[in-house]
């Protein structure tokens, strides 16, 4: 398969966010979500859309896998007639039933609870009106039918030919009804890179006797340690549990000086699949792959975070006892503490997470995804 380089495009990565966005770093709430589709989503579809038109006419490719917030991938569909299937999650893919997204809301039990979720749809409608009317007019211009005023984020997947939602239901509140042409896959995770022989982890790593938590701001939010590498140090660094910290290179000899405990390890990287033998708590900024890659190793999670719709995931695992939901962007070391010493005392989130563990080794994603292509191009 031949690669191509974005033409029109601009390609947007975690290292080049802020760069991009500066102003976006002050938003929150309703601005954000207004803001991230608007800019960061619907500015790009006419681009990328011209990129992949381009393409096809030196290399007339016959069918799109993409990730479906693309939403490009409508353009391709309805305008080149071509099958596209997306990838996706249920979080952005809500059934009629749920809590509307990116509020970290939790399922509605009662007459108040469904009124609120009525209230927040239309307040989400409202915010996402600018960017929905942009996406209108580039769907306009050529010929394709609108999405309705509140069609984001769903819609646009919802018109391809099909969804693999990454993971799994016990991922999801329980009675997720994936959309008409939506459907678990199971664990997408990274093909795994020939790696060179990894260090050896240190004595106190791999003590047997040991309590061991891990903690990671994940691949975007990195920049940062204060946010939760710092306060997950602060709360157990006197508490006789090892804390293993992963910066991605951020601020990594600082942190050394600052935590001289035998007990803290602070590292670039560190090969999780070595790591994760040894660990008994994942705390995250609740990125969906940081906590596929615990639940796959059978970790329960400490999840802080609350934008970038983490805190819609970490509201689905503390509901389903996966882990502790802190509900908090700036978490503070008592909270953690509380929270870790929770999962290590309480079996609960054990036996919830290795069930969840054996639920997503029971599928074959690729192979799965390579049979719905073969029955529907």
């Amino acid at each position: 398969m031949p690669w191509f380089a974005y033409d029109r495009a601009t390609e947007v990565m975690a290292s080049n966010l802020d760069e991009l966005f500066p102003q976006r770093a002050a938003l929150k709430g309703p601005q954000l979500i207004s803001f991230d589709l608007d800019k960061f989503f619907v500015s790009q579809v006419e681009n990328h859309y011209q990129d992949m038109a381009a393409i096809k006419d030196g290399w007339p490719f016959e069918a799109l896998v993409c990730d479906g917030a693309l939403y490009a991938e409508l353009l391709v569909a309805e305008s080149l007639h071509l099958p596209v299937f997306a990838v996706g999650l249920t979080m952005v893919m809500p059934d009629a039933h749920g809590p509307p997204p990116f509020f970290g809301l939790m399922p509605a039990r009662t007459l108040l609870g469904r009124l609120r979720h009525a209230v927040v749809r239309k307040m989400l409608a409202s915010g996402m009106r600018v960017g929905t009317i942009h996406y209108n007019e580039i769907l306009a211009r050529h010929g394709v039918a609108p999405i309705g005023s509140d069609g984001f984020p769903h819609e646009p997947m919802l018109r391809t030919q099909r969804v693999s939602l990454n993971g799994s239901p016990g991922l999801e509140f329980p009675g997720y009804q994936p959309l008409p042409n939506a459907e678990y896959v199971g664990p997408l995770v990274p093909a795994r890179r020939a790696l060179s022989a990894s260090a050896p982890l240190p004595d106190v790593v791999v003590d047997p006797t040991a309590k061991v938590v891990a903690v990671s701001q994940g691949t975007v939010d990195n920049t940062d340690p204060a946010k939760l590498i710092i306060p997950t140090i602060e709360a157990l660094k006197d508490s006789g549990d090892v804390v293993v910290a992963t910066t991605a290179g951020a601020q990594t000899a600082a942190l050394r000086a600052r935590y001289p405990q035998p007990n803290v390890v602070i590292a670039d990287f560190i090969n999780y699949d070595d790591l994760s033998p040894h660990v008994d708590v994942f705390v995250t900024s609740g990125g969906f792959g940081s906590n596929l890659a615990a639940f796959l190793h059978g970790l329960p999670v400490v999840g802080a975070g609350k934008r970038e719709g983490k805190d819609d995931i970490n509201a689905r695992i503390g509901y389903n006892n996966l882990g502790i939901d802190l509900r908090s962007e700036h978490p503070k070391p008592a909270a953690i503490h509380k929270a870790v010493r929770r999962l290590l005392d309480d079996p609960t989130y054990a036996r919830k997470v290795a069930d969840l563990r054996a639920e997503l080794q029971s599928y074959d994603p690729i192979g799965t995804i390579e049979k719905r292509l073969l029955q529907e191009m």
